[in-house]
Parts: structure tokens; C-alpha cells; sequence
């Protein structure tokens, strides 16, 4: 069994490349991501702690986390956070157990984890970490077109992020996704499999 870490930056395709690991590699993922979207959903098991900690003002009218306020105030104020990752990380690291021992026997897991390298853990609990890396200007590009969010915003969060460089000195391995079609980074992928490193 390989446990491999997937990162990258916003915009960089590291969800089209998670899924073309599980279809070429038979790989079981784990999507932090989606896990943390799942607590705080309408009903997700972190919206009470987190009505509690943040207010009304941080539940949307259906009962989800309001994240454009949660989002704004989290850049602006280091503590909450904070105290928001004190609330979310602990179930997501329960979740993320749980899924992970569905692996069969010699099956890749891979966790895909936007902020491993900014975590400081994951590097430990992986086998391999896996980045997916393009240009900033491409990144911020996708991110408008995918979000609707303006430039500014989209720079934000990339500023929020650990840095490209910070990223590839972490990687056991890379992929380069700018300049790339859809069939160009899933060939990558195939690529990447066939070495005794994946």
C-alpha cells in the first residue's frame, strides 16, 4: 500500500489529477476538502461548535457555514482562524481515518490535502507526496473563471497558501499543469504511475 498525499495550489487541477488517480490507479481517495465541506454543511457535525465560537452571523439561513463571512474574517483576524481549525481539523482527522482504513489490502489511498504542506503534519503520514504546480497567473486565472470571484480575492487566497517553491520542496514528484489540455495531464498521470515511486 502507497499512501500519497496530493497538493497544490488553487487552480492548479489537483482535483482533475485525484481523479484521474482512482481511475487509472484504483487508488481509494480521501478529499479533505469535501470532508470539511461535509461538517459544515446544513446539519454537519461542526456547525454547532461552530454557532457557538462565531456567532449567528457565521450561519447561512439553510444552516451551513457562511463561508464568504467566514472567509473574509479569517483573513483578517489570525486567532479566529485559528479557533476555527481547532474546531474543524479534529474531525476531519477522525474522518479522514475512517475512509482511509476502507483501503483494500496494496490499494494507493490518496489524500488529497490543499494545504499539506502549510498543515506540517501530513509529510509525516504520507509515503509520497504528490504536487500539482502552475503559474500563479494561470492559477488566479481558473479560480475567476471557476468562482466568480474577483482578481483581488483570487490573489488573497493564493497569498494565504504556501508558495509554489514551498510546495516542489516537498514533492517526491510534480506535475506541471500549465499549457496542458484535459488529455495532456491525465496522460501525465498514467505516466506517474508507471513509476516504482507510485
Amino acid at each position: 500500500m502507497v499512501r500519497i498525499g496530493l497538493t497544490g495550489g488553487i487552480g492548479s487541477g489537483k482535483s482533475t489529477v485525484a481523479a484521474a488517480l482512482v481511475e487509472f490507479g484504483g487508488a481509494l481517495l480521501v478529499d479533505t476538502d469535501a470532508i470539511s465541506r461535509g461538517l459544515t454543511l446544513p446539519g454537519g457535525a461542526a456547525m454547532p461548535a461552530i454557532a457557538a465560537r462565531f456567532g449567528a452571523a457565521f450561519v447561512a439561513s439553510d444552516g451551513a457555514l457562511d463561508r464568504g463571512a467566514m472567509r473574509e474574517l479569517a483573513f483578517r483576524d489570525p486567532e479566529a482562524k485559528r479557533a476555527l481549525e481547532g474546531i474543524l481539523h479534529p474531525m476531519i482527522g477522525a474522518e479522514t481515518a475512517r475512509q482511509a482504513a476502507l483501503a483494500a489490502p496494496r490499494q494507493r489511498i490518496v489524500f488529497d490535502v490543499p494545504l499539506l504542506v502549510e498543515s506540517g503534519r501530513w509529510r509525516r503520514q504520507v509515503d509520497r507526496v504528490l504536487v500539482v504546480d502552475c503559474g500563479e497567473d494561470t492559477q488566479v486565472a481558473r479560480v475567476m473563471a471557476r468562482s466568480g470571484l474577483s482578481e483581488a480575492a483570487a490573489r488573497a487566497i493564493l497569498a494565504q497558501q504556501a508558495t509554489r517553491t514551498q510546495r516542489r520542496a516537498a514533492a517526491d514528484a510534480v506535475i506541471h499543469n500549465d499549457g496542458l489540455t484535459l488529455p495532456q495531464l491525465r496522460d501525465e498521470v498514467r505516466a506517474l504511475l508507471t513509476s516504482p515511486l507510485f
